[in-house]
């Protein structure tokens, strides 16, 4: 069994929000990527954003700028 990670997940309304998303750091160089939606999250889209933990404030401000609503930012151990 794999070791827990703590990461920072940003879960999506839509498919579309999380693709925009993937792009839109990609082309930043952002660090994270696309990810099954944990069990630990309810949300409309059954993908999410996965990054190193405590980057809650750079995300959000990341979403923001790309015109995104996430549906959850959280922490988890994943």
């Amino acid at each position: 069994m794999r070791a827990k990670e703590r990461r920072l997940i940003v879960a999506f309304y839509t498919t579309h929000d999380a693709m925009a998303f993937e792009d839109f750091c990609a082309a930043r160089g952002v660090p994270g990527r696309l990810i099954p939606l944990p069990r630990e999250i309810s949300a409309g889209c059954g993908l999410a954003w996965s990054a190193p933990p405590g980057d809650g404030a750079s995300v959000r401000e990341l979403l923001d700028e790309a015109g995104i609503t996430p549906q959850h930012v959280k922490e988890l151990d994943i």
